[in-house]
């Protein structure tokens, strides 16, 4: 469907409750503007509506969360029916049989499926928390505390993937409250860049270091594809090394970019996985996937598990799971990604503008870089096309850090119609808006 705007966005019940927030949440949490945000009611396929009645086209999949769609049928199912016999389990102590089933599931599509024996997994809620998982297992199985990142990564931003974290944006306001611990080193874009990195990791002194992170496409860096042969030679140094190679595919995983994950653009599987977002499709469920030889440097619980949260392995979200991974396991459904993003690029690439500076992506994971006449990043003018854009009907973000960067990562089942009315309105917005 294409938007059929009611009011003037944001409408009135929107201000209403944007001035009702400013006073009762943190003013450091949702940004409000005179034009931003609008409040969601409900939400069906690509399509959102808010409050007022105003209806979007979605371009962000909230976060990359809703891949197959808003209210999908099938995941709506289940969750209804889960939740209608139980809400909540002991999920360390007394779990439901739905957690042995989406740990047993995730190893047959990554460690079995990759031909490297069974993969065990850890449970948790968000990104971030998969992120720490990894990072204790790394220091659990290498007695090294040193984490290797890099540069615009993001790996959400808890305390302990902070140590990660490559914005320095989100690192800096608590640096003090962070172990020096990590190593940040030059993500790739180019052969040139790759061979940069090389010399990097050449001079490190690996003695200190247990963890590589890294995404294998960055996301909210600014939707950078590294070139071939990165991920090769990160497992081969990783490797060499005795460093756990962690993918952190929370982003990219379930078909994103057209693979079920984007190490396998590559061929190139790492040590330990972090999965989330798109993992349920809506609910609060965050996995770390590993070897079994990693994961088995954990002690044995004695009773008392050394890493864990009140609410691992949810019932309602281990069901949601257990049917979005049935899914995403279909072939069909990466053709499918492809097959849209392929699209999307020719007609993106077709708008004449100064401001635009490269077009990049993989699937239906798409930034497009604006940068003013003298080269610089051009955030102000991203900031504008999302409000006048969310004034057409189109929600979107912005992505890299310094906020140039136009992000299309919407649910997989956009429709010709609505690829050609957005593309039409950035054309349309980019037109009257000048570079510096």
């Amino acid at each position: 469907m294409l938007p059929e705007l009611v009011t003037a966005i944001p409408g009135p019940k929107s201000l209403k409750f944007a001035e009702e927030l400013r006073k009762y949440e943190s003013h450091n949490v949702t940004y409000t503007a005179p034009d931003w945000p609008v409040f969601w009611e409900r939400a069906s396929g690509t399509n959102i509506w808010d409050v007022d009645g105003n209806r979007f086209v979605d371009l962000t999949s909230a976060f990359g969360v809703a891949g197959l769609g808003h209210g999908h049928a099938p995941l709506c199912e289940v969750m209804r029916k889960q939740s209608e016999r139980l809400i909540h389990a002991m999920g360390d102590v007394h779990p439901t049989e739905l957690k042995v089933e989406v740990c047993k599931k995730l190893s047959e599509m990554t460690y079995e499926r990759w031909g490297l024996g069974v993969g065990k997994t850890v449970l948790s809620n968000s990104g971030s928390e998969a992120v720490e998982t990894a990072l204790k297992t790394a220091f659990v199985a290498t007695r090294r505390p040193g984490v290797i990142c890099f540069g615009n990564g993001y790996h959400g931003l808890g305390y302990g993937a902070l140590l990660g974290g490559g914005f320095e944006k989100f690192r800096q306001p608590f640096e003090s409250q962070l172990a020096e611990v990590s190593l940040e080193v030059s993500f790739p874009s180019s052969v040139e860049m790759l061979d940069s990195l090389r010399s990097e990791l050449d001079v490190v002194d690996v003695s200190k270091f247990g963890a590589l992170l890294v995404e294998p496409i960055q996301g909210r860096g600014g939707k950078v594809i590294p070139p071939d042969g990165f991920l090769r030679f990160l497992r081969e140094w990783c490797d060499t090394n005795g460093v756990i190679l962690i993918f952190d595919e929370i982003y990219t995983g379930f078909n994103r970019t057209g693979r079920l994950f984007a190490c396998e653009w590559e061929g190139i599987y790492p040590d330990l996985i972090c999965l989330g977002k798109a993992l349920s499709g809506g609910y609060p469920i965050s996995a770390c996937v590993g070897r079994s030889e990693v994961m088995d440097k954990w002690p044995v619980s004695p009773g008392e598990a050394l890493h864990t949260s009140t609410f691992l392995g949810n019932p309602v979200g281990c069901a949601m799971a257990v049917r979005a991974l049935m899914i995403h396991h279909d072939n069909s459904v990466a053709a499918d990604v492809l097959k849209q993003g392929r699209e999307l690029m020719v007609m993106l690439e077709e708008i004449d503008s100064a401001s635009i500076h490269e077009i990049r992506g993989r699937g239906l994971m798409i930034g497009i870089e604006l940068r003013n006449s003298d080269g610089s990043a051009a955030g102000h003018i991203a900031g504008q096309v999302l409000s006048q854009m969310l004034g057409k009907g189109i929600i979107m973000l912005a992505d890299g850090p310094d906020g140039n960067i136009l992000a299309f990562t919407p649910p997989f089942h956009l429709k010709l119609g609505e690829m050609v009315f957005v593309v039409e309105c950035l054309r349309e917005v980019l037109e009257n808006i000048s570079p510096l």
